[in-house]
């Protein structure tokens, strides 16, 4: 399988994972913690499988930066958490920055 498919997948992990962060109400809730701990272990289970193809400053970058914007978004979407303009600018910056370093890899 591709690098990139397995990064999609550590994305998707590492989403599930933080959403059900604040869903465990500081690990007090069993199944939300346990979806915590299962999050975070695939997610680095499917980085670690990513690596073997994208450099890691490169996959790094693109998990993290796009996993942030989706948490942001899935916060403001899902748990009705404020947005606004700068937050929307902050999170443009995340990705501008990870579409430049991506580009600059290939260069």
């Amino acid at each position: 399988m591709s690098g990139w498919f397995f990064l999609l997948l550590a994305i998707g992990s590492e989403v599930i994972g933080s959403t059900a962060l604040k869903a465990s109400q500081g690990f007090s809730r069993l199944g939300p913690s346990l979806l915590v701990v299962l999050g975070y272990a695939s997610a680095f289970y499917f980085l670690s499988q990513s690596l073997r193809t994208i450099p890691l400053s490169i996959a790094y970058a693109v998990w993290s930066g796009l996993g942030t914007a989706l948490i942001a978004l899935l916060g403001w979407l899902v748990l009705r958490e404020p947005m606004n303009g700068w937050i929307v600018l902050g999170i443009a910056l995340i990705v501008a920055g990870v579409v430049l370093l991506n580009l600059a890899s290939r260069g």
